[in-house]
Parts: structure tokens; sequence; C-alpha cells
């Protein structure tokens, strides 16, 4: 496999957020907040193998923290780490750009 002439760290940054639905759970989270799995799911319109997977892939970049709550029955929630709050920016100018660039075809 060749490696492309960019930053290895922009290349993996861009493969992060690139892999399909991790955009829109961080955007999810940034507008919502800590949520739970089924809140998430139902936001996005996930399946929830796919979601699990995302969220895992997500926790273990650092960019989402998941945090189990001792109660009857377990209440997990999801949020974003300081590393995924910083894409804040990041997921702003892609919804301007978005708006302002993005036709949909209905």
């Amino acid at each position: 496999m060749s490696h492309s002439c960019l930053c290895p760290k922009f290349e993996k940054a861009m493969e992060i957020l690139s892999k399909r639905w991790n955009g829109l759970i961080i955007h999810q989270l940034l507008q919502e907040g800590p949520q739970r799995f089924c809140t998430i799911e139902s936001g996005i319109s996930i399946s929830g193998r796919l979601l699990s997977q995302r969220l895992k892939d997500l926790e273990r970049e650092g960019i989402v923290n998941r945090e189990v709550f001792p109660e009857t029955p377990v209440r997990i929630e999801y949020s974003l780490t300081e590393k995924g709050l910083a894409l804040k920016p990041v997921i702003t100018e892609i919804e301007k750009w978005a708006e302002t660039w993005v036709e949909i075809d209905e």
C-alpha cells in the first residue's frame, strides 16, 4: 500500500472523521450533550450493531467517553472527551459549508 504525501496526522484525522456515521455521532453528542445508547441510535437512525462498533472505535480514539452508572438497571451514557469537544469548530464549519454549497437530491 502506498502512502500519500499528506501529513500522516491529517490523513489519520480524515480517516476517523470520514468513517461512515462517525461525523453524525460526534455532531449529535456536540448538539445534545451526554446521551444514552438508545437516544443516539434513534437520533441518527443507525442500527444498534453498527452504532456499538462506531462508539467503540471513537472511544478507542479518545473522542468518546463511555460512563457506566452503577444503578439497577445499569445506565450507560456516552459523551465527548476534551479531544472530542475540540472538534466543535470543525463540525460547525462543515455545517456552514454544507448549508451554502450542498444540494439535496429530491
